[in-house]
């Protein structure tokens, strides 16, 4: 899953792409590159970040959407908002996923928009919201915890029509942990597996990383493909990053020596 961030202010490519055309060009170089589902976001969900108003959010996604299903109609497209009413936009649009981080719970009119389009979900754990999740994240056991939630929530969508083979769960790395539970997370991803959903992880040039390697100012590239292949060695099915060509080669390389069992699979 590559990501496209049409915001001023995500914490790695804030105002890289918000001009549209910038963003349209972004997300072809991601598809070209080898990235089976592009993920398009126009509000930045980093610590402490500032809700966006629908009608911004709209100004910022719609044209992006726009164009890429003009010049990439069999493109795999992802929204990631919490939000209904850019989601209804987005699917009228040919979107296909749904990719919402309150776990569709931030928006009541959200279950029922994507039970009624037949949609595919991503559904995130997140311990708080943007704007308090890293005052003081607390866990007795971080994994168990998270795991509880996401199988809580896969259950209230299946409750409420939604096919599970359309549900994607993600543990939310960064979403309200500490550098711990991140570490932690990242390791036992696997486990998510259990739920009989497929799994998305989005550890992309996060700041625990940096912390792992022990410089902050590094480029986080090669700590983001460490990562990838610790995630598919579990089984992890989607990988959200936004260095599409490095991870694609790395895993490449690596399940053809040996290191996986297959190559990384075709997405939701």
């Amino acid at each position: 899953m590559g990501i496209v961030n049409v915001t001023p202010d995500s914490f790695s490519d804030g105002g890289r792409f918000l001009d549209p055309q910038r963003a349209i060009e972004q997300a072809m170089q991601l598809h070209a590159q080898g990235a089976d589902i592009l993920d398009i976001g126009g509000e930045s969900t980093r610590p402490y970040a500032a809700p966006v108003p629908v009608e911004e959010e709209l100004r910022r996604v719609v044209p992006v959407l726009e164009g890429l299903r003009q010049k990439l109609p069999q493109a795999v497209l992802s929204i990631d908002t919490s939000k209904a009413a850019v989601a209804e936009a987005a699917l009228e649009l040919g979107v296909e996923i749904v990719n919402d981080v309150t776990g569709l719970t931030g928006d009541p009119a959200m279950m029922p928009l994507v039970v009624a389009r037949g949609a595919a979900v991503c559904v995130m754990h997140m311990q708080g919201t943007p704007q308090t999740m890293q005052d003081h994240p607390t866990y007795q056991d971080v994994v168990a915890e998270v795991y509880d939630y996401l199988r809580q929530r896969r259950d209230a969508l299946v409750a409420a029509g939604v096919d599970p083979a359309r549900i994607c769960l993600d543990p939310g790395i960064g979403f309200g942990k500490t550098h711990a539970h991140n570490v932690a997370l990242m390791a036992h991803s696997g486990k998510f597996l259990e739920l009989g959903c497929p799994v998305l992880v989005g550890h992309s040039r996060k700041g625990f990383l940096a912390k792992l390697i022990g410089d902050a100012q590094a480029d986080r590239t090669a700590a983001t493909i460490g990562g990838a292949l610790a995630l598919g060695l579990q089984g992890v099915q989607v990988i959200r990053v936004h260095d599409v060509a490095p991870v694609r080669q790395a895993w490449t390389v690596f399940a053809a020596c040996g290191g996986l069992p297959t190559v990384p699979p075709d997405g939701l």
